[in-house]
């Protein structure tokens, strides 16, 4: 149904586009097939008026005109659905040019391939690459996950999807219903910002923490999706670092090192163990039970109680 639709959109488009004078209904229907095999004019009528008013929405300016009989027909003029040459400084040719290189997987090469060919026409010099001078690091973002492909689409589309979710320190994943509205890397991690439905609230999924497929559903969202989706902030704020609060942390001697790299100040106690002061935020109970045995929390009083209660939960398993 969809492959249908989408070929009589084109050989309208085709036919509005390709004459020089308008065409009446009754000459497209006589030019599309598609219309030919319309039961009924009232078929037919509805469905050119559904196809014309979604190619204006994708953009297409067509024309109603009246002629001297009272017969109305449609064109749509060359010059009216014609953008205009792009042109590129040096630096703006490179930014996109180098966001176009950036992608590696197979699923985007030929899109970035396309794009970096249309740079060239649009400005970016054939014999020279931009931004090999600078360096010899070249960006790449690398996408493992299965996840984010599907993702990706579903974003695109503004369709729900549901998949399987293990946190941090829980034993078994859990089923997840989200509104995806961002992907974004932070620290060479995939993550998605979202709704989600089960808990009535923003939240952000990292990639590596789905399991099995992601699946879309039918429906439209239930929530609105804000003009700006802070992804590495809220990431930021929950790996602590966003705070404005300190936690007292006692850790085993060698061991850590990614909580002493964070430490405001560190002093030893002796019998293998120093005392850190880390920034306290959203998501550092989480993060202390990574080190197991190796830190004891010393206050506040409501961080410890919350790497005691993870604790506990991944011992019932």
């Amino acid at each position: 149904m969809a492959i249908a639709k989408a070929e009589r959109l084109m050989n309208l488009a085709l036919c509005l586009l390709g004459t020089r004078r308008p065409l009446s209904k009754r000459e497209l229907r006589e030019s599309i097939e598609a219309y030919l095999e319309a039961g009924s004019d009232d078929s037919f009528n509805r469905m050119f008026e559904r196809d014309k008013d979604d190619l204006r929405e994708l953009g297409l300016v067509i024309e109603t005109v009246e002629n001297l009989d009272g017969e109305v027909g449609y064109l749509a003029r060359r010059d009216s659905n014609r953008l205009p040459p792009i042109t590129l400084d040096a630096e703006e040719a490179a930014a996109l040019g180098l966001a176009a290189k950036v992608w590696q997987q197979a699923r985007l090469a030929g899109a970035a391939s396309g794009a970096l060919q249309k740079l060239r026409a649009a400005g970016l010099p054939e014999g020279v690459d931009p931004y090999e001078p600078h360096g010899a690091l070249e960006p790449r973002i690398p996408v493992h996950e299965a996840a984010f492909e599907p993702l990706m689409l579903a974003c695109r589309d503004r369709r729900p999807v549901t998949f399987d979710y293990r946190k941090a320190t829980a034993a078994r994943p859990e089923p997840r219903h989200v509104e995806p509205w961002a992907l974004e890397c932070w620290r060479g991690h995939w993550y998605l910002a979202g709704w989600d439905r089960d808990r009535g609230a923003e939240r952000v999924f990292r990639l590596s923490r789905i399991t099995g497929k992601v699946r879309t559903r039918s429906g439209r969202y239930t929530a609105e999706v804000p003009d700006v989706v802070t992804v590495r902030e809220t990431v930021a704020g929950w790996a602590g670092d966003i705070t404005d609060r300190s936690a007292l942390i006692r850790l085993r001697t060698g061991s850590g090192y990614p909580l002493r790299a964070k430490a405001a100040s560190s002093r030893e106690l002796g019998g293998g163990w120093d005392e850190l002061e880390i920034p306290y935020g959203h998501g550092l109970d989480a993060w202390l039970v990574e080190f197991g045995p190796d830190v004891v929390v010393l206050e506040p009083a409501e961080l410890r109680a919350d790497v005691v209660d993870r604790l506990r939960a991944v011992a019932k398993g």
